[in-house]
Parts: C-alpha cells; structure tokens; sequence
C-alpha cells in the first residue's frame, strides 16, 4: 500500500501543481509598456492600432492604458499628474498609493523604441489566455453536453470561436464607439475613390448592374432568384468568374493579402458538379458551345482556345464546393475555413432550397428555410463578404398573364425577402415569347409573333426588386444563350433604368 502511495504522489504533485497553473501574463511587460507611455505619448500611438485595455492582465493597468489613451486622443497629454484623476484615490498598490505607482512607472520607463516589442509581448499572452478559455470551454462542454447539442454541434462552435480569434484577436462582441463607424465609413469612401469604377463594393463585371447597386457590398445577403430557364446560375457563374478574374492582390502591413480590385471567389455548387460548372466557364469565356464541348465536337482551333484558357483558370482564386445537401453549419464552418487558409472575398451558392437547416428533423421547411437565410446573413457579416444565393420562385409566376416576378413570388419568401439586403430577379421574355410561337408560318399572327421575338430575343431584365442601399428597378443585358452569358447591352440606349 505505501509502495502504491509512494508511486502515486508525484502524481498528485503534478495535478495539483496543473490546477493551480497561472494564466499566461507579464506584468513587467504590461509596467515598462505603461511608463514608456507616460514618460512619451508617442509610444502609444506605436500599438493602439493592435492593442486593447482587455488585453492587458492586471486590471489597474487597463484602466490606465484606457484613460491614457482617451487622454491622448484629445490632444492632450498624459502623464502621472493628469492620470491620477481619473483613478480612485483610495486604492492601493501594495504600500503604494495609485498617484505613487503611476510615478513609479514613469520614473523606471523603458525607451520608446521598445514600446511595441512589450504590446506585442502583451497581446500574444491576451491571446493565449483566450485560447485557454475557449478549451476550457470545450472540455467542460464536452463532459456535460446538453441533449440538444450534438458534438458536431459543438465543433462548429468551437472552430467558430477560434476563427474570430485568429481574424479579430478577440471573440467578444459589444458596442463600437461611433466614432470607429464614421472612419470605417471614410476608409470605404476612399477605397471606391482609388478602385477601378469607383465602386464602394465589389465590382460584378457587368457595368450596367455595379451602376445600380455600387457594385457587391460586403455583408449583404444577395439573394438572385428566377423560375428555371431564366439564366440565374448562369448570372451568378458569369459574377463569380468576373470577380475570381480580376482579382488584384494588395500587401498589407502585416504581410497578409488584401484584394484591390475583384476578389477570392467561393462557389458552392448543390445542383451542379464541378466539371459541370467549368464547362458552363470555359464556354462563357471562350465563345465555344458548352454542348459542343460535352460532344467533343470541336475543332483544333477551338481546342486549343480551351488549353489556353484552362491555363488562365489555374492562376483565377476560384474555388469550388460540389456537396449537395450541405447544412448551413457546414456552409459556414468550410466558409470559414477558405478565408483562413486562401482568403475569401465574395461566397455564392447554388442554391437556397436545396440546403438543409441545422435544426431538428421535425422543424417544418418554413422553419428551415428562415434557419438557413439567418445563418447566410449571420455569415456574411461574420466574414465581412458579400453572399449571392440563389433561389427558386414559385409556380404561380406561370399561370399569371404577366410572368415578370415579384417578391410574393419567392418561395418560403417571408424570411428570404426578410434577411436579404437586395433581391434581384432575372427575367427572360424571350424564353416566354418562343413558347408562344404560332405552328403554322402562314398564321396571320405569325408575323406578329416575330416582330415581337425579334424584339426580346438575345435580352434578360434584371430586376431588383429590393435594395437597402440603393434604388430599385429594372437593368436590361444581353443574354447570348449558346454560351449562357449576360453582358452588358452593345448599345446603351437599350440599358434602361426604372425607378421603383
């Protein structure tokens, strides 16, 4: 028994010794940062920009930090006397006064130009603290799970927390100061001054629609919907292609990429496969019949177009996810994933009502659908990216004289048209019109017929019929069918606009 006990006791040492384990911190970091600000204000402004109050460990030192910085940022100056204060005057530092500590600090200061190696110092214990929190947090989860949280459930919610950890350095959420708001504000205003076609969002590739909507705004929920044969997954192939081409990587301090122009480009595609939708590209883009190239039947001309262009594809940021039925957690964890590894800058999918919501299987489609257009605009808010999702409408459109979609039209549409930032129907008349054709050419209302067909064939309205940022309407595009392509009109007195 006292061999087992003797055995057993560096054990007990050990645990013991790993339950007292002290969080990750460096006070003397945190004490030489503190005085190098006090002595010179310069230092401050060395790591404000990385560098929070809720990073530091000791509370009285983020106090300080916050009251000297809001010191600063007033133009005035902050040092031992003018700090004091703002402090309570009856607490204690040890034996030490506050007004003493702060003078203390001042007096043992380190140089200015070791300033930011102590923030850095500081902000990667913050880091570390946080990561322990976050397994902490699992561990305890995972020991005593509730019913109704599945493990994949809580692997979701882990990658989440630690996917705002490596983006943000912090998973909290919280009020930002509005002052914060108007300099994001003026930094978009100045990027869409400096981008190509002066565009606030992401430009689509198509003139006529960024003239509309300023392009792809970051965090919108876009939601592109159609009755089939309309050319919707086609629109949504020709942006996704259009932004994945001109993307134009730009160094950031830090030495991640920032995309200047276009963007990295995620493509989820339920319905299709991934061959199936390079197919649908290299036509578009090589004027090369998508049929004739699933036949074979193309020449050596035209085959060597398609080498060519497949070399381009290689170098476009492009990337495909084929699973159907995926669940919007899965949607957002693998979305998640793409933006850490490659970057991420614009997500499309293919299409709404053929995901799965990540609730019970009891719950109703409504019930799912509004799950899975929350989860959407959750997501691209979280990412900071545009979401182009597409949609089906309802029968009804076909059996109503006018065919042109309305919002009523969208299936389940209470949450789609609630959650979307801007709704955008594509509408073919000349898909319509065709159908119509008389059997007979000697038919007196043959001719009719043609002049009508004539004047809608090779066109598509868009029609956005919701928009929180911009007007609503109509843009009219040629539509080129053999190669499923949507520019934008040769000539522009076709390119209408109405107002809503």
């Amino acid at each position: 028994m006292n061999e087992i006990a003797r055995r057993l006791a560096p054990i007990a040492k050990d645990q013991a010794e790993a339950q007292y384990r002290e969080a990750p911190n460096n006070v003397e970091a945190e004490q030489a940062l503190l005085g190098a600000i006090l002595v010179n204000n310069d230092a401050f402004y060395r790591v404000s920009d990385f560098l929070k109050p809720v990073h530091l460990n000791e509370p009285l030192h983020r106090k300080i930090f916050e009251v000297a910085g809001d010191i600063i940022r007033m133009g005035k100056t902050a040092n031992p006397v003018t700090i004091k204060t703002f402090l309570k005057a009856d607490e204690k530092v040890g034996d030490m006064t506050v007004a003493q500590y702060l003078a203390r600090l001042a007096s043992e200061a380190v140089s200015i130009i070791n300033a930011e190696d102590y923030g850095r110092a500081i902000y990667d214990l913050a880091l570390r603290r946080s990561l322990i929190t976050i397994g902490e947090d699992m561990v305890n989860i995972a020991f005593d799970a509730p019913l109704d949280m599945p493990p994949q459930s809580q692997i979701e919610d882990a990658e989440r927390r630690l996917f705002e950890l490596a983006e943000t350095g912090r998973y909290d959420g919280g009020f930002q100061a509005f002052n914060d708001a108007v300099a994001l504000a003026i930094d978009m205003a100045g990027q869409a001054f400096e981008r190509d076609g002066h565009l606030s969002g992401i430009s689509s590739g198509i003139q006529s629609l960024d003239a509309r909507m300023g392009g792809l705004q970051r965090s919108d929920l876009i939601v592109l919907a159609g009755r089939p044969g309309m050319g919707k997954t086609s629109l949504a192939t020709n942006i996704a292609w259009n932004v994945a081409h001109a993307y134009e990587p730009e160094v950031q301090a830090d030495g991640s990429f920032k995309a200047r122009n276009g963007g990295v480009v995620g493509f989820y595609s339920l319905e299709m496969s991934s061959e199936q939708l390079a197919t649908r590209i290299i036509s578009e883009q090589t004027d090369v019949s998508s049929s004739k190239i699933r036949r074979g039947d193309i020449s050596e001309a035209e085959f060597e177009k398609l080498v060519g262009f497949s070399q381009t594809m290689q170098k476009t940021p492009l990337y495909i996810d084929q699973t159907g039925g995926i669940s919007i957690a899965q949607l957002s964890a693998r979305a998640r994933r793409l933006k850490r590894q490659r970057g991420l800058d614009c997500l499309v999918v293919d299409y709404i009502q053929l995901m799965t919501g990540s609730g019970k299987s009891g719950d109703n489609r409504v019930q799912e659908i509004t799950q899975i257009t929350t989860g959407l605009k959750a997501l691209g808010k979280e990412l900071n990216v545009p979401i182009i999702a597409l949609s089906q409408l309802s029968r009804q459109v076909e059996s109503r004289e006018d065919k042109r979609p309305q919002l009523s039209d969208l299936r389940e549409s209470g949450s789609i048209e609630q959650d979307a930032d801007v709704v955008l129907f594509v509408f073919r008349e000349e898909y319509y019109v065709k159908n119509m054709e008389p059997r007979d050419e000697f038919d007196p209302k043959y001719e009719e017929w043609k002049q009508k067909f004539e004047a809608v064939k090779g066109t598509a309205d868009v029609i956005i019929a919701k928009q929180r940022h911009g007007p609503t309407g109509t843009v009219k595009l040629a539509f080129q069918a053999e190669f499923t392509r949507f520019t934008d009109l040769a000539d522009p007195s076709f390119t209408q606009y109405e107002e809503a």
